[in-house]
């Protein structure tokens, strides 16, 4: 054989081998590939699966804030009638100035530590009567003021964000 028979037996052993070659994977691609009626399938069954997952992180978020508020508000509603005492404690008339303002100094500090914890006292004197946070325990007529307006607070409420932890208890006017 002469040469050139060999270089071309070689270049079309070698043209052979690259078409198989060629072939191979164009047949990985092929098994590699999915079928876009299925990709799409599997494209929103992916989406769902995530919208599905925020909206449970979303709302266990939200469970969690409310079981707070409520165990907080629990604990709170315990050691309110404390705070009475403490308030009707400082209101007393005493001597020794130095234990009223002691008294005065615990009772700020408990005041403090409520509110860092989000409790706020409810509002009442000169405020509208709403039942969702005052209970109503008398009513007066008085021309000064304006109808269902609070004359008087016998005792305090408070509550934690719009839960009510315990309603103020007031006098209601005309």
């Amino acid at each position: 054989m002469s040469e050139e028979n060999i270089k071309n037996e070689n270049l079309e052993e070698e043209k052979n081998q690259n078409e198989k070659t060629e072939k191979k994977e164009e047949k990985k691609q092929n098994k590699e590939m999915v079928p876009k009626e299925e990709y799409d399938e599997l494209d929103d069954r992916y989406k769902r699966i995530l919208a599905e997952f925020e909206n449970f992180k979303k709302r266990s978020g939200k469970e969690r804030e409310g079981l707070y508020n409520s165990i907080l508000s629990d604990v709170v509603e315990v050691i309110l009638p404390v705070l009475d005492n403490l308030e009707n404690a400082a209101k007393v008339e005493t001597k020794d100035e130095e234990y009223k303002k002691g008294v005065e100094l615990v009772l700020k500090q408990f005041r403090d530590v409520l509110s860092s914890k989000g409790i706020e006292e409810i509002k009442t004197v000169g405020e509208t009567f709403d039942p969702e946070l005052h209970e109503a325990v008398s009513s007066i007529q008085d021309e000064n003021l304006g109808v269902q307006e609070i004359a008087q607070e016998y005792r305090k409420g408070y509550k934690i964000g719009n839960r009510v932890i315990r309603h103020s208890m007031v006098v209601v006017a005309n």
